[in-house]
């Protein structure tokens, strides 16, 4: 693996998760949308939040199958991938069991 390439995956990482060190379960939508806007997702399925979950895993992995070590900053990105890969499932653990809540 080059260079340029754990950069761009560290930085993937890095984007998406930095929404989540702050994530707090939005609460359900009730209204019937306006025209023109779309239907209020179902409390549950957090899309994005799961999308985040498998950028970092993408990005744990191409880590662990780089060549280098890049003077302790590949181990220090890992690190980091992991604790925001716990995050993000504490962030979905809360949602889980605040659904509905207000």
């Amino acid at each position: 693996m080059n260079k340029r390439h754990l950069t761009l995956s560290l930085l993937a990482a890095v984007l998406a998760a930095a929404p989540l060190a702050r994530a707090q379960a939005p609460a359900a939508q009730t209204e019937t949308p306006a025209q023109g806007q779309t239907a209020p997702r179902k409390p549950g399925r957090h899309p994005h939040v799961r999308r985040a979950r498998r950028a970092l895993e993408a990005a744990k992995r191409q880590l662990e199958q780089a060549a280098q070590d890049y003077g302790g900053h590949r181990a220090k990105a890992l690190e980091l991938v992991n604790q925001a890969i716990a995050e993000v499932d504490q962030a979905l653990e809360y949602a889980k069991a605040n659904a509905g809540k207000k």
